[in-house]
């Protein structure tokens, strides 16, 4: 008997069938209008764009304009890249447009699909922002689809790291912009510490279209974007540590693989109290116990965490000395991204490498309240169903699944569970010779490197030919994954997210096209693309009547997107393909939630030596097990951000002041209102509301006004006057602070004193929201423990988070008003010492650069063009590994980026 709910499903259609229907009516108006956008001459075609704008500003609403706007720029499109947008690609823009993830398959074209709400946004002249997970795809998709904008007299930019600043400020004044995540996060944070207005990139947040949104809204909403600065070299204390957590044994510590926790036992704590006090780091009589030992106890549990959690070549791999972090989502290097707290420099170490300094936290924002920031958000991915309720309860965004253009006919086997690995890899490798034996391209998916690797190996013993795509073989990248479609190939890869370039059977024409062109320079080109298109379209005949791309996954990831990710590499535009899973009860998924149970089923069944158990109950129990990783893994992320929101209302402020601060002419008031409530809280401190003279401190308020507002007056002499009260008092100290700040405004003039102002003030602000951020950092870190006191740790922590606020407000107003109470102009003498000091430091420098560098430093080189020593305005954008700009030959964070 059928539920009540699959009745309505059959009558009804479900919620996804109904929005589907709804855009039909869009798509058939759109449609309509096609004759008549054809007809247009390439300049009409920017005229109507500029018709458009004007509507758009003149207060019609983007959805009227939405089947103009879309018919005219599937024409763009059609002239200017020679494809023709798919209804089901119309659709997915139009979702896009009201504010939803699109989930369209792999190979559908969501590439192109963003450019319809992309056009249709930017009439308004607010600039749209496409996000990318990685430069290759930002750079590749703007040059693509810049054609598309230009036809229809629309500006389009990129913006990639270490970009000179003035073609990135360019290129966010674009109608549309592509750019990564990372790099709108550290642009907003940049902004965010610069002084002068015209300094900043960003220029609105005003609707963004987010490529990939799983992997970017939800794997890397873990991590925050943090810009931090050096901190105080502990090199010395991490490697004596790391000495010592190569001989904890495993009752020392106890490891929790589902939650990747590691934490000492009481066994392993006195093992270390005795180690740490023969080498020295522990003081004889402390233990570690003691308040004293907290940065100790810090270091040695990071030790513990980089040996027992953290694993070379999956987690990590050593490049050129540097331990490069490799992203566990699409299995690609991160280089330059860093594990903070110390952990980086724990896993240095442990593998003998060079241990960079620590860094202070200077700024930083979670992906999560980066993106709200935007008036409208939407993405794309072919795999966001799994994670709907998070989109929908944290970004508000809805779900919708756009059909495919071609029906899938691809062939999803059950997953084959073996006992072993021994026994899985054994099969894996039987299954790769069958398929290979009749021609047919097999992508073989991994977990790790060293996994990919280890399989690498096994075909290389079967005599079978084969491409290894992982972290290691990054640069080859794109050709290894446009070559994985053609007869007989066979690629492993760590991971399929994000990839960029299709895996076309039979080869992708682009790529071959290049390498022929790379190989003959005279050929004609379009001589040559015919004969290559002509070649590949016989070999892709070849591999449909093989059965097209095989895709085997080796494990299943704890997160069933992952694994829908891999699977949908096969199948695209309606091609025939296949899907098989092999797994074994010593894979990390099935080790960790619940084996046992099967393990007891498959021994009762008697099974044999290479014999796996296929059924669709498996499939359903791997599923539940993976639901339920994903259930915490979000419970994780949500709890996060609810202890990042706290800071970001603070964040908010802070950067709403700065703005007001570098948006103001004068400042005068806002120093002056400072100063008036420091007076204040001063009188409060020392002449207490309601009470009698003689409790008064006349002599306390005279030194603290001395010292915070640097006037000195008689407020002794005013304490003991007959009927004068505490507003007396007030009024005149503010009258005579007054006083004496525009005598000081006279000695340097009312427009220095306005720079002045403006320059203590932002600084004031920044290096006190730098302390602020660690201080919150230290309150994170122990505002757990409150919970063993039956109170919630996250009330404890905004309590305290607002009052650390308030306190850090305060303290600024002081620091402000006591530095411009300070500041005067300089002697003669000064300026002259001043000038002598700055050319020394320049000629050490040119000294440093001209001497030759000891063996295997880079000789110097000529400066960069329009270097100015003392301008760190014209030395460009470097990273602190780059060669710095001066032409010294050296890093630039041993050059002039120690003195930024």
């Amino acid at each position: 008997m059928l539920g009540l709910g699959t009745v309505a499903k059959k009558v009804f259609g479900t919620p996804n069938d109904r929005k589907i229907k709804a855009t039909r009516p869009v798509v058939d108006q759109i449609n309509a209008l096609e004759a008549e956008y054809e007809a247009m001459s390439d300049d009409e075609i920017k005229a109507k764009t500029e018709a458009l704008a004007m509507r758009a500003t003149g207060g019609e609403s983007l959805d009227s304009l939405l089947p103009e706007a879309f018919a005219n720029c599937r024409e763009a499109a059609k002239r200017a890249l020679g494809l023709r947008a798919f209804d089901v690609q119309l659709m997915g823009g139009i979702f896009l447009h009201e504010g939803n993830i699109s989930e369209m398959k792999t190979g559908e074209g969501k590439t192109l699909v963003a450019t319809f709400p992309a056009y249709l946004n930017a009439l308004l002249g607010r600039g749209v922002h496409i996000v990318t997970v990685n430069d290759y795809l930002a750079k590749r998709d703007s040059e693509w689809m810049a054609k598309v904008y230009n036809a229809l007299g629309m500006t389009c930019g990129v913006v990639y790291p270490q970009q000179p600043d003035e073609e990135k400020r360019s290129a966010y004044r674009c109608d549309v912009t592509y750019a990564t995540n990372n790099e709108l996060g550290f642009d907003y944070l940049r902004d965010n510490m610069k002084a002068e207005l015209k300094d900043m990139y960003q220029r609105d947040h005003y609707f963004a279209i987010v490529d990939e949104v799983d992997s970017i809204l939800i794997d890397e909403a873990r991590t925050p974007l943090i810009i931090s600065g050096p901190a105080q070299d502990r090199s010395e204390l991490y490697k004596t540590i790391d000495q010592v957590i190569p001989h904890l044994s495993d009752e020392h510590y106890s490891l929790d693989e589902k939650t990747r926790n590691v934490t000492y036992t009481d066994e392993g704590n006195e093992f270390l109290e005795q180690h740490l006090h023969e080498a020295g780091i522990l003081p004889e009589g402390q233990s570690l116990y003691d308040p004293e030992s907290t940065t100790i106890v810090h270091h040695v549990n990071q030790g513990l965490r980089a040996h027992k959690l953290f694993t070379k070549d999956k987690d990590y791999i050593i490049r050129d000395g540097d331990v490069v972090l490799i992203d566990e989502f699409t299995g690609r290097m991160m280089a330059g991204r860093r594990l903070s707290d110390g952990l980086h420099q724990a896993i240095e170490a442990k593998e003998g490498c060079d241990i960079q300094p620590e860094n202070v936290t200077l700024a930083q924002v979670t992906f999560q309240n980066y993106f709200r920031l935007y008036d409208k958000l939407a993405g794309m991915t072919g795999t966001a169903l799994t994670e709907a309720e998070e989109f929908q309860e944290i970004y508000g965004l809805g779900v919708i699944e756009v059909p495919t253009n071609k029906p899938i006919a691809r062939v999803d086997d059950h997953d084959a569970v073996y006992r072993t690995a021994r026994e899985k890899y054994e099969a894996i490798v039987k299954s790769i010779e069958k398929s290979h034996e009749k021609r047919q391209p097999v992508l073989v998916g991994t977990t790790s490197i060293e996994k990919s690797e280890a399989l690498s190996k096994l075909l290389k013993d079967a005599g079978l030919p084969h491409n290894v795509l992982n972290a290691r073989q990054h640069e080859q990248e794109a050709q290894i994954v446009a070559d994985a479609g053609k007869l007989g190939a066979i690629t492993i890869a760590t991971n399929m997210a994000g990839r960029g370039t299709d895996i076309q059977l039979g080869g992708n024409v682009d790529m071959k096209v290049m390498q022929a062109l790379d190989a003959e320079p005279d050929a004609d080109p379009e001589v040559v693309r015919k004969r290559i298109e002509s070649e590949t379209a016989d070999e892709k005949e070849k591999v449909k009547e093989v059965g097209g791309l095989y895709v085997l996954a080796t494990e299943r990831h704890e997160s069933r997107r992952i694994d829908n990710q891999l699977r949908g590499r096969s199948g695209r535009q309606g091609d025939p393909g296949k899907s098989s899973f092999f797994l074994s009860l010593e894979d990390d998924l099935m080790r960790i939630f619940g084996s046992e149970r099967l393990e007891n089923v498959l021994s009762k069944l008697g099974m044999q030596e290479g014999e796996a158990i296929v059924h669709p109950w498996v499939n359903k129990s791997l599923e539940k097990a993976q639901a339920k990783v994903e259930g915490r893994n979000f419970d994780i992320r949500k709890q996060l951000l609810k202890f990042d929101d706290v800071m970001n209302d603070q964040r908010k402020v802070i950067f709403a002041q700065r703005r007001e601060i570098m948006e103001a002419d004068d400042l005068g008031e806002i120093a002056q209102d400072m100063r008036h409530q420091v007076i204040d809280d001063l009188v409060d401190q020392y002449i207490p509301p309601k009470t009698y003279a003689d409790q008064w401190d006349g002599e306390g308020l005279y030194v603290a006004i001395l010292e915070k507002v640097g006037i000195d007056v008689p407020v002794l002499a005013w304490t003991e006057e007959d009927g004068v009260d505490d507003e007396v008092i007030r009024e005149r100290l503010c009258d005579a602070s007054d006083e004496f700040m525009q005598a000081k405004t006279k000695q340097f003039g009312p427009e220095n004193m306005r720079m002045i102002e403006k320059q203590i003030l932002l600084q004031t602000i920044d290096a006190k929201w730098r302390e602020h951020l660690l201080t919150l950092e230290h309150l994170r870190s122990v505002v757990g423990f409150r919970g063993y006191a039956q109170r919630d740790p996250l009330n404890e922590y905004k309590n305290e988070a607002f009052q650390l606020f308030e306190t850090m407000l305060d303290s600024l107003r002081e620091d402000v008003t006591q530095k411009l109470s300070q500041i005067r102009p300089l002697s003669e003498e000064e300026q002259q010492q001043m000038i002598a000091q700055m050319q020394a430091q320049r000629a050490a420098l040119q000294k440093d650069a001209s001497a030759s560098p000891p063996q295997g430093e880079a000789q110097a080189e000529a400066a960069a063009p329009g270097f100015v020593e003392t301008d760190p305005e014209t030395w460009g954008n470097p990273g602190r590994n780059d060669k710095c700009p001066c032409g010294s030959g050296k890093k630039f964070k041993h050059c002039h980026g120690q003195l930024t």
